[in-house]
């Protein structure tokens, strides 16, 4: 069940991120939710689903972090 668009994606991410987050969430998700199709590449007894947010998280957070109850955009040294 991929995402369209940020206003499909589940309350917990809409009410939760800020744009940007969910749309990396959105792109994460969907491209999880084919790469993990089979069963066979999914670690123990996961879910299509289940994989496809847990991918969709890690990638929010290799960007965002949680100060509180925000999440920000982690600053860069660059």
């Amino acid at each position: 069940m991929p995402y369209r668009n940020n206003s499909e994606l589940p309350d917990s991410v809409r009410n939760n991120l800020p744009a940007h987050a969910q749309e990396i969430y959105r792109k994460a998700f969907n491209s999880a939710w084919d790469e993990y199709s089979d069963p066979e590449d999914r670690r123990g007894d996961s879910g299509r689903e289940e994989t496809a947010h847990k991918v969709a998280w890690a990638a929010v957070k290799k960007e965002y972090h949680k100060e509180g109850e925000k999440w920000v955009k982690d600053k860069t040294d660059k």
